[in-house]
């Protein structure tokens, strides 16, 4: 996209200030409300305006899709945001996540592994062409691998299908494979020969090479 090379920081602490620890904070107690899930959370940050998006730092973005869900899940008006201060009585009936709570509520996670239903189609080590599809909502589909070939290098198990997750269309779990792709296929002759970028794809998302 023309940003140039990543700038690796040394030592790169957690965070750079200490509002991004809050918006960290913020963002997990009011995902434990269990009002939306991981992909709608992500999906959230995505519908920024690209403008908002590539000017807002990383906690930046999560505060701005943070406050969108709020609205979207009648947790908050506007009118809220603008004042800094609740306007009417609080709509959420959950109880809050205590600090007590919060420890093993972290490391139980929202682990999204379901049974299979069906055998995978596809085993390691077979070509797969990852589609040239633009599904209108989420997706976790890297636009720079679409109509490329790669190998499966790994059958990763059956796992929630976020295009379907992030809209409230049900799990609709899937085989989810780890595709190798060869660099130089992707970035042209002139890139690194050595490169390689393996990525996550649901069942979906592959057909036959």
């Amino acid at each position: 996209m023309g940003f140039g090379p990543i700038a690796a920081e040394q030592d790169e602490p957690y965070f750079h200030a200490s509002w991004e620890e809050r918006a960290l904070g913020v963002t997990l107690c009011c995902g434990a409300l269990g009002l939306w899930n991981i992909d709608e959370s992500r999906h959230s940050r995505e519908n920024l305006h690209p403008a908002d998006y590539y000017a807002s730092s990383y906690y930046e973005i999560w505060i701005k899709a943070l406050e969108t869900l709020l609205i979207r899940h009648d947790c908050v008006t506007l009118d809220d945001l603008k004042s800094g201060i609740s306007q009417s009585a609080s709509r959420i009936e959950k109880p809050p996540l205590k600090p007590e709570n919060v420890a093993a509520v972290i490391a139980a996670g929202g682990p999204c592994e379901r049974a299979a239903q069906t055998p995978a189609r596809y085993e390691a080590g077979t070509k797969v062409r990852v589609r040239n599809i633009h599904p209108s909502g989420h997706t976790r589909i890297p636009g720079y691998a679409k109509g490329h070939i790669g190998v499966v290098e790994e059958v990763a198990g059956v796992f929630v299908f976020p295009d379907d997750n992030a809209h409230g269309k049900g799990e609709n779990a899937q085989w989810l494979y780890r595709v190798v792709l060869n660099g130089q296929d992707l970035w042209g002759a002139g890139s690194d020969p050595t490169l390689s970028v393996s990525i996550d794809a649901w069942e979906s998302y592959l057909e036959p090479a």
